[in-house]
């Protein structure tokens, strides 16, 4: 499909594919206008497109979508690069200076297809083994290499014990006037689940909506804490439909 990428001087319009990561969308930038991923900021309606995630992720972006462009001059980026290895294969990922083990291995997971309870990240000889420390307390940095080896299946260990989050769900003005619903449930609850408790407490009309986490569509199938989400974080709701089509 083709999409409009808008910047204050000029439009382009490229090709895509609903596969494409957005770090890959700003490579074909790269080449077309000369601009340097790093000084790269895409966003559609205000919400920031993030480098690990690709098209099918983001629905509002459909056949001609406009997006926008914000080149950042002499700005330090809160983003870093970092290469993650396997044995075999190696990926550029970008990721914020703030996140956590557990959403770099998510991210791992979408760009290669690697199950999350198989990895084993290593950084400069020791394992990064507590998904909730984020990455700058292990010393990650820019340019860093993150190393995964593989568990084999009699060393996949369970699921860590589920844990209380406290946090805010609220609504878009137009669906029920900005609304805040303080919320507690397991971190490891889906998002679905989420969803029908909301529905079952009659806190919202029966409709489909999009949940939103850090300018980010989260997945019904999916845990809280798969999304990362920590005590205190406002969850975002939009009435519409998560469609890969």
């Amino acid at each position: 499909m083709k999409i409009h990428i808008l910047a204050r001087a000029y439009e382009l319009t490229i090709e895509v594919g609903t596969q494409e990561t957005i770090l890959e969308i700003k490579r074909k930038i790269e080449h077309c206008l000369g601009v340097p991923v790093l000084s790269q900021t895409l966003s559609v309606c205000d919400w920031e497109l993030l480098d690990g995630l690709d098209l099918d992720d983001y629905p509002i972006v459909t056949e001609g979508t406009k997006i926008d462009l914000t080149i950042n001059h002499n700005i330090p980026s809160k983003h870093i690069q970092i290469t993650v290895k396997f044995s075999s294969r190696k990926h550029i990922i970008e990721v914020d200076r703030t996140e956590t083990v557990g959403s770099l291995k998510e991210k791992i997971h979408i760009i290669d297809g690697t199950p999350i309870k198989q990895m084993m990240l290593f950084f400069t000889g020791v394992e990064m083994d507590d998904d909730f420390r984020r990455l700058s307390e292990y010393g990650v940095g820019e340019l860093s290499e993150i190393i995964v080896f593989l568990k084999t299946m009699s060393r996949i260990v369970a699921e860590p014990p589920s844990r209380k989050l406290c946090f805010v769900v609220q609504t878009s003005s137009a669906l029920l006037d900005s609304t805040c619903f303080p919320m507690d449930m397991k971190d490891s609850s889906t998002v679905g689940e989420l969803k029908e408790l909301l529905l079952a407490r009659k806190m919202l009309p029966v409709d489909e909506y999009i949940f939103i986490h850090k300018q980010r569509i989260m997945r019904e199938s999916c845990s809280l804490r798969w999304h990362g989400v920590e005590n205190g974080d406002y969850l975002y709701i939009f009435k519409g439909m998560v469609s890969n089509g």
